[in-house]
């Protein structure tokens, strides 16, 4: 493996997409450190020193501040990071089956698509003004979000050219990431967006393991007893739990397909090939919809006057509650089927099957296919929308129930070991394939590596 990382140096093309990644990288980095104008550097400092990891709204901050790299925490120029995106691409994925104008842009292919981004890009303008007019408004009034009031004002200023202010910043600063990202994916290694939100999330990874080293030399997490054996369990349950996530992200059904046997000069094409179907098909994309619309309600609420309702809708979006956990995992089943839905095709797929005289063994050609293929990737899908679902509150059981920091818990499963599992896996692909076009080993000498995609007849 490290001979491979080796001689990918030696190839120009992928050194230099290599260099202009990290170069990106060290930029978005350089984003979450700058703090925003108008913010008290100290007094932020002294007042995230001082609050508890012990409330929900804190734990859900933590979690967020997870995604932006410690931006968050830093109230950086990229708090809001890439995740307005996100947001807005939710949206919009939501929107297209239901307006008829989109669902017609989507079929017109790439131009379609193309106008269909740009759409979610003015989306994402819209979700950032919302997005930062909050959060600048939490500067100046944390309690908003039932934090804890600082004993400092965090800003300095007049408060409403400060919310004006920063909502030009974030929005500039989102967008700038978005294009950033889009850049890694037409010129460097891997997917953009996804790469940017896995760095950020291993940004804070040094800082999880001196948490857990502190807590093994102080034998306290928090207000429960922490020795040298529950580190040690710990440490082996984040092996399983990798174990677990490597094998959902590259578990699959193959499809036995039987081809046409036909001669292409002196070769003979055909026999028997396989489709994979994937057991987690849609990725890492449920959880980070899910995800990203669970941080709206929270945020929301605390903006609203306080009532029975406000309250009880509070109540039932309190990070690692049982209901937000409970509704956390039904919209990741939702999620999963809704992404299968609309990129995995069985009319499609069969109706290609047929033209290349393709065809399952004992399954007939055409709509019987279609069905059989609809059925199998049905079951499939929830098998692994399930261990999804477990997969994610997991991290939320170990924090509620052990003791285990939220920051540290948000490592042995959920969104962030899953997008680093999955990315890395992506990226790792898409390199030994520029390996192997070159005659060169892969990271593998026996066996494939294989992205969260498996290819697809069609």
């Amino acid at each position: 493996m490290f001979a491979a990382f080796i001689k990918m140096l030696k190839i120009k093309e992928l050194r230099a997409k290599l260099l202009f990644t990290a170069g990106i990288i060290i930029i978005v980095r350089f984003a979450a450190n700058i703090t925003c104008p108008g913010v008290s550097p100290a007094a932020l400092k002294e007042y995230v020193e001082t609050l508890s990891t012990a409330g929900g709204s804190n734990q859900l901050m933590q979690m967020l501040d997870i995604f932006s790299g410690g931006a968050l925490q830093n109230f950086a120029v990229a708090t809001l990071g890439i995740m307005p995106y996100i947001t807005a691409s939710i949206i919009v994925q939501l929107l297209t089956p239901v307006i008829p104008s989109l669902e017609k842009l989507q079929r017109e292919g790439d131009a379609g698509r193309q106008k269909i981004s740009q759409y979610t890009r003015y989306l994402t303008l819209a979700v950032c003004a919302v997005q930062g007019a909050m959060a600048a408004m939490a500067m100046i009034d944390p309690s908003r979000l039932h934090m804890p009031a600082p004993t400092v004002p965090l800003v300095v200023g007049n408060h409403a050219m400060f919310i004006v202010m920063t909502v030009i910043v974030l929005t500039c600063a989102t967008m700038v990431l978005t294009w950033l990202g889009e850049q890694i994916t037409e010129r460097g290694i891997g997917n953009g967006v996804s790469l940017i939100i896995t760095i950020n999330i291993i940004a804070r990874l040094p800082h999880a393991i001196k948490m857990l080293i502190d807590m093994a030399i102080s034998g306290q997490s928090g207000s429960n007893s922490f020795s040298l054996v529950k580190l040690l369990i710990l440490l082996l349950i984040f092996v399983v739990v990798t174990a677990a996530t490597i094998m959902l992200s590259q578990g699959m059904r193959r499809v036995p397909i039987q081809m046409v046997r036909k001669s292409v000069g002196s070769q003979i094409h055909g026999g028997t090939t396989y489709m994979p179907l994937k057991v987690n098909f849609a990725g890492v994309m449920p959880i980070i919809f899910a995800s990203a619309l669970l941080q709206i309600p929270p945020i929301a609420v605390g903006f609203l006057p306080y009532n029975k309702f406000t309250t009880f809708f509070a109540r039932l979006f309190e990070y690692n509650s049982f209901s937000y956990m409970a509704i956390y995992g039904l919209m990741i089943l939702a999620f999963s089927y809704f992404w299968v839905a609309n990129q995995f095709n069985p009319i499609q797929i069969s109706e290609n099957l047929k033209k290349e005289g393709a065809y399952i063994p004992g399954i007939r050609p055409g709509s019987p296919t279609a069905e059989f293929l609809d059925h199998s990737m049905s079951r499939i899908t929830f098998a692994g929308a399930i261990f999804l679902m477990a997969l994610a509150i997991f991290p939320m059981v170990l924090s509620t129930n052990f003791g285990v920091p939220p920051l540290v818990a948000q490592f042995f499963g959920g969104t962030s070991l899953l997008i680093m599992v999955g990315v890395v896996l992506d990226t790792l692909t898409q390199l030994e394939s520029h390996l192997t076009m070159r005659n060169y080993d892969g990271f593998l000498k026996n066996g494939r590596l294989r992205g969260r995609r498996g290819g697809m007849a069609g």
